[in-house]
């Protein structure tokens, strides 16, 4: 790659079936489209972010309902200041308290789409009154940028999305893999009681609680990275309106629980989900390079928008 190419320009883009002599295709020859993934293509300047506005909010109660409002907004309350450590048990009330989610039903944007239903008016674009109902060139979950971003990195867990076009806008959701599936039901006692004490500091402040998967408040953001519109909504644990930056999106907190990180490559897992990413650290060969992932990021929704080109009415 020349110095200052742009990675975003490497897609492959859609490519053409084969066709015997006369122009009719080759049957069983036909190659699907495909986008490399090594980082060293994508290592060059950062591409233009648009910082993200929150666009909306909505909540999910303990019946999994949805709510368009702020009803399950949590704020932030650090433990007290004298405690070196956090006086309680993340592992209290795993075996009495614990309501989970039921992974098996798979949602896709079922909550992200009645969100933009009720919100027609302010998505559409300005003096376009019979254009697109949704002014973004993409609408999905947060959760699944970031599968795609750390892709460059990622040579353990696949993952598998469908995208649908409708009235321009690229609609993208993640379907379950036949390895994600095993691992979901083969999941250990042990990793699901990891996963309470994952959620448990995310609810109520009360040791007594309930602590209920089926709950989420989320945030609905707009955004740009490179000459792609994004809108997608992520859930958040609580909100900080004390902190330095008291406005939403700003303001939200996601609260990790993890034993003591002792490796780099602990390190890169504990932050993918993050803004902000570690400096790089001398020696660390392994390090991620953030614009290594954005700059994949990029070169994917131009990939899609190669690749999905029908519009879907259904």
């Amino acid at each position: 790659m020349e110095p200052g190419t742009r990675p975003a320009k490497r897609s492959s883009g859609a490519a053409e079936a084969p066709t015997e002599p006369g122009g009719s295709p080759k049957r069983g020859r036909w190659a699907a489209p495909t986008l490399p993934a090594e980082p060293a293509l994508y290592d060059g300047p950062f591409p233009f972010y648009r910082r993200p506005a929150e666009e909306g909010r909505f909540s999910l109660d303990a019946q999994r309902r949805y709510h368009p409002d702020a009803r399950q907004l949590r704020y932030f309350a650090p433990p007290p200041a004298e405690r070196p450590e956090p006086a309680f048990d993340l592992r209290h009330g795993y075996r009495d308290r614990y309501v989970r989610r039921d992974e098996g039903r798979r949602e896709g944007l079922e909550h992200l789409l009645q969100w933009v239903a009720g919100n027609r008016d302010r998505l559409r674009a300005q003096g376009d009154a019979a254009g697109r109902p949704v002014n973004a060139d993409f609408v999905t979950w947060r959760g699944h940028l970031t599968k795609v971003l750390t892709t460059p990195y990622e040579s353990q867990e696949g993952w598998l999305l469908a995208v649908s076009l409708f009235r321009g806008t690229l609609y993208v959701s993640e379907v379950e893999t036949p390895a994600a599936r095993r691992q979901r039901e083969q999941r250990s006692d042990m990793l699901q009681e990891l996963a309470y004490m994952g959620y448990n500091p995310a609810g109520s402040p009360d040791p007594t609680g309930v602590v209920n998967t089926n709950e989420a408040f989320c945030t609905v953001v707009r955004t740009r990275l490179g000459s792609h519109s994004l809108l997608f909504a992520g859930e958040v644990d609580c909100s900080d309106p004390r902190g330095a930056w008291p406005e939403p999106p700003a303001c939200y907190v996601e609260l990790k629980t993890c034993k003591e990180l002792h490796s780099p490559t602990q390190r890169r897992s504990f932050y993918s989900d993050f803004k902000l990413v570690p400096a790089p650290q001398q020696g660390d060969r392994g390090c991620w390079k953030p614009a290594v992932c954005m700059n994949f990021g990029e070169a994917f929704l131009a990939f899609l928008k190669q690749v999905v080109t029908e519009d879907d009415p259904q």
